[in-house]
């Protein structure tokens, strides 16, 4: 079959050095054997972000992340984490690529529509991907770091969905559980606006975002001192 077509699914890095989960999820293609693929071009932009104060009307890849901070990750920079797809293309086959250096302990928790699934390395292979699959996995990632104010920085990004040369439609959701006697939230960049939803509370912060474009994250702690 010849290969004409190489659309990148879903992109989600860490600043710098990649530390925070999916880094590159991509497949390839013949363009004539998947036509339905293609989204409609009106929801396509050029990779500047953009937030989507109301959600599209029809479904589009949705990313859960629960991450848990423990006192040892201001000492380590590990952290726990849960990461699930939801709406993920209909494709023969996909790859989602972690940092090796900074990813460790990966295993599959739960597939759903996925013909197959299974780790390779530091990558979760998948095939045979149908309509409304879903795909959770579980991963210790390094993606806590010192900041130069004296408290923390947890980075992520950037989160993508490209087709070729246009980014379309998604919506991620962070659940951070931290240790509110060590820590307290700072700030975070993006600041909160229309769709990008920030919620605090003593232990846990909740993000929840529609977009379109490239959107990285930075979230700072302080000392709870």
């Amino acid at each position: 079959m010849h290969m004409r077509m190489l659309i990148n699914v879903l992109k989600a890095f860490s600043a710098g050095l990649l530390l925070m989960g999916l880094n590159l999820s991509a497949v390839a293609m013949d363009e004539d054997s998947f036509p339905d693929l293609e989204p409609d071009t009106d929801s396509v932009n050029e990779g500047e972000l953009q937030f989507l104060s109301q959600p599209p009307e029809a479904p589009v890849h949705y990313h859960q992340n629960y991450i848990i901070i423990t006192a040892e990750s201001m000492v380590t920079g590990w952290i726990q984490l849960r990461q699930c797809h939801y709406h993920l293309d209909a494709v023969p086959s996909a790859q989602v690529v972690y940092n090796a250096s900074h990813t460790r302990n990966l295993r599959i928790v739960s597939e759903s529509r996925i013909d197959k699934a299974w780790v390779e390395g530091s990558t979760v292979q998948l095939s045979g991907i149908h309509q409304q699959a879903i795909l959770c996995v579980d991963a210790e990632t390094r993606a806590f770091w010192p900041d130069d104010k004296g408290g923390f920085v947890l980075r992520n990004g950037p989160y993508m969905r490209r087709f070729l040369d246009g980014y379309y439609p998604m919506h991620i959701s962070l659940t951070i559980e931290y240790p509110g006697q060590l820590l307290r939230f700072r700030a975070s960049q993006p600041e909160p606006q229309p769709g990008f939803r920030v919620q605090t509370s003593k232990n846990q912060l909740n993000i929840d975002s529609w977009f379109a474009g490239r959107l990285i994250t930075e979230l700072s702690f302080d000392h709870n001192i």
